[in-house]
């Protein structure tokens, strides 16, 4: 049975507003962390210009490509394959991963060279989170696993800023998310 996200469908048209605008002049854009297929499907058939790469571990390939999409294997904990990208898409994988494996997400995309890179989910500001609702996912999370958790926006633009890439917009999306978009410094 092909895989479904109901938040992927909900939050798909906002993230696409942006994109449009972000990725008008790139070409090819490696999407971190594929999950069910349905934003790489999406965005794909939606950016016409674009070449989007759907990626993700091993366990969930078969399910993108249910999609239709062509994904390729990528974890962040190992070595990465040869990727030819000007733009990197993730959406809701730094609150899933343990903060070094953010940590090697950021690394390989700062080795890849793109110009951009958004990256959508949740994000505790100044330490705290933004609502009720992200306490409580937050709090969900570290139940399942203490390593993952909402992560703190400043140190997250403290990694870019590591790899060369400075923040240009921190745009609200549905449900207490953001899409934060990077460009190369």
């Amino acid at each position: 049975m092909k895989p479904f996200s109901e938040a992927s469908e909900r939050n798909r048209e906002p993230i696409l507003a942006v994109l449009k605008r972000v990725f008008k002049d790139r070409t090819r854009v490696l999407e971190i962390g594929s999950g069910t297929g349905q934003h790489a499907a999406y965005f794909a058939d939606a950016l016409p210009h674009l070449v989007w790469q759907a990626s993700d571990r091993a366990e969930n390939l078969a399910g993108i490509r249910e999609w239709g999409a062509s994904p390729i294997e990528l974890d962040v904990d190992g070595a990465w394959p040869d990727i030819d990208a000007d733009a990197v898409f993730s959406a809701n994988t730094s609150h899933i991963m343990s903060w070094p494996q953010v940590e090697k997400m950021f690394a390989g995309i700062g080795r890849l060279r793109v110009k951009t890179f958004c990256l959508y989910g949740p994000f505790n500001y100044g330490g705290k989170h933004t609502s009720e609702s992200n306490a409580r996912f937050d709090a969900m999370l570290r139940g399942r696993d203490a390593a993952s958790g909402l992560r703190d926006f400043e140190a997250i633009v403290a990694l870019a800023a590591g790899i060369g890439m400075a923040l240009q917009e921190d745009n609200a999306m549905p449900a207490n998310n953001r899409l934060l978009v990077f460009a190369r410094a």
